[in-house]
């Protein structure tokens, strides 16, 4: 990755990291995302699949849903996205229509498929290539610590 800001990406997906391990620590799958406007972090969420037994309860939707509410499309037009783990189409569905334009992202859906066995393995930015409006995709940034917690995760939950 190359990209002036790659010292305050890493800074904010580390953060994003810390909210997964969060989530699993409260028996929740290891997603965390954050919102970021103007430098300054807005609103965080955790996954809450499990706990909440609802398949939507992504990180990333329930970010997307909470600020689109409390920030509004001129805020969410300057914000960047930033994700422990590669959002997947439906999360990247409710980024393209919130008007976010930049998601960062730790670890990719590629390496997250490799430990967890996923389905719909298919990156963000081949996703939003098909859009009419312009999503920046940056990822992975901090791939190996991403990874280490769905590691630690996957392989507890999967016989």
């Amino acid at each position: 990755m190359t990209d002036a800001g790659a010292g305050t990406h890493e800074a904010f997906v580390r953060q994003c990291i810390d909210l997964a391990a969060e989530a699993a620590a409260a028996g929740n799958e290891p997603f965390g995302a954050l919102l970021v406007v103007d430098g300054v972090i807005r609103h965080t969420a955790r996954n809450e699949v499990v706990t909440r037994s609802d398949p939507t309860r992504h990180a990333e939707l329930l970010l997307v849903s909470e600020a689109s509410q409390r920030l509004g499309r001129d805020v969410l037009s300057r914000a960047t996205l930033y994700t422990s783990t590669e959002p997947c189409l439906m999360c990247c569905g409710a980024i393209y229509w919130s008007g976010i334009p930049q998601v960062v992202f730790g670890c990719s859906t590629t390496a997250l498929g490799a430990v967890a066995g996923g389905s719909l393995v298919i990156s963000s930015g081949r996703l939003f290539e098909h859009g009419r409006r312009a999503v920046s995709v940056i990822g992975p940034v901090l791939e190996e610590e991403a990874l280490a917690v769905h590691r630690a995760y996957w392989s507890r939950e999967i016989p």
